[in-house]
């Protein structure tokens, strides 16, 4: 049965550059393309974006089966650590990622994490 967790990263980008770029180089590595039918295949995923300067935070929220989780937490650290991502417009945007680590499910979002789970 699907759980809900959570995962934390920080990238450094240039001001001007897209911020969800990451987000969609997750989603690359976890679905295979950023646009694809529901539901994600491996583990339905929100990931939020907030940009401080040059540095983002990155928060993604996933259901997965337990047996799963720690090849969803590596496909989104490698995807993290490409470091780019070429968009439908054929802009390339870069980062750099300085830190990633497991998180928990906030009180907040839980409503989100059950809407993942059933997805």
């Amino acid at each position: 049965m699907r759980q809900a967790f959570a995962h934390e990263a920080v990238v450094v980008m240039d001001p001007g550059d897209d911020i969800r770029a990451p987000g969609a180089a997750i989603t690359v590595a976890l679905c295979g393309h950023w646009e694809h039918r529901s539901p994600c295949p491996l583990a339905p995923h929100h990931t939020d974006a907030q940009r401080s300067g040059t540095r983002v935070r990155l928060r993604v929220l996933f259901a997965s089966e337990p047996a799963t989780v720690a090849d969803v937490r590596t496909r989104i650290e490698q995807a993290l650590s490409e470091s780019a991502l070429t968009g439908p417009d054929g802009m390339t945007t870069h980062w750099r990622l300085l830190n990633a680590q497991p998180s928990t499910v906030r009180p907040s979002e839980a409503e989100h994490a059950e809407q993942l789970i059933q997805s």
